[in-house]
């Protein structure tokens, strides 16, 4: 009859050797192992928490720069949002805030009652101008008391006409259809 063996670590009793060799594989010997692979499945925890992290700063950053940079818009030809403020002139060299533009269809100047106006906008930042394009466009602004004339940025065509609820776009100056635009 086999000698029964006693655990060391745990003080359990086995029937015999065997027994308690199987007993330690078991409990005693894998504790070291189960420590390591749990500090491995919290290190690879961590990184794994690190790169989502990375990934999505980084999808954010691209959101942004995309939606910032790469989109384009028109002009607005609604009222809707509109403040009760008027540009410093009829001619302006940075993009006129959209709600006064807005403003400005709706009436000239904010007169109330007044002829809602025309707004010519421009993009020679994507669009190749040439060097007289914005002089061209300013002199509506001179002879005509209810247009503006000002930059738009990233718009996906290179001059926008705009009244309240309607807009016409241009690739190209072309007198007689801005004259015609006008009224």
């Amino acid at each position: 009859m086999a000698e029964r063996a006693k655990c060391e670590i745990c003080d359990r009793m086995f029937k015999d050797a065997h027994g308690l060799a199987m007993h330690n594989a078991s409990k005693h010997s894998t504790n070291k192992a189960i420590e390591e692979e749990s500090f491995v499945s919290d290190g690879l925890k961590k990184n794994i928490k690190v790169v989502v992290i990375i990934g999505v700063i980084l999808l954010g950053l691209y959101w942004l720069f995309s939606s910032v940079s790469g989109s384009t818009s028109l002009p607005p030809t609604d009222m809707a949002g509109h403040i009760e403020s008027n540009p410093s002139s009829h001619v302006l060299k940075e993009q006129m805030d959209i709600r006064v533009q807005k403003h400005m269809l709706e009436h000239v100047d904010g007169i109330d009652g007044g002829k809602g106006g025309v707004i010519i906008n421009y993009d020679c930042k994507n669009f190749e101008c040439g060097s007289d394009l914005v002089e061209k466009l300013e002199v509506y602004a001179e002879e005509y008391d209810f247009v503006y004339v000002a930059p738009f940025k990233n718009m996906p065509v290179k001059i926008a006409l705009t009244k309240l609820n309607r807009i016409e776009t241009l690739d190209e100056f072309d007198d007689l259809q801005i004259r015609a635009f006008i009224g």
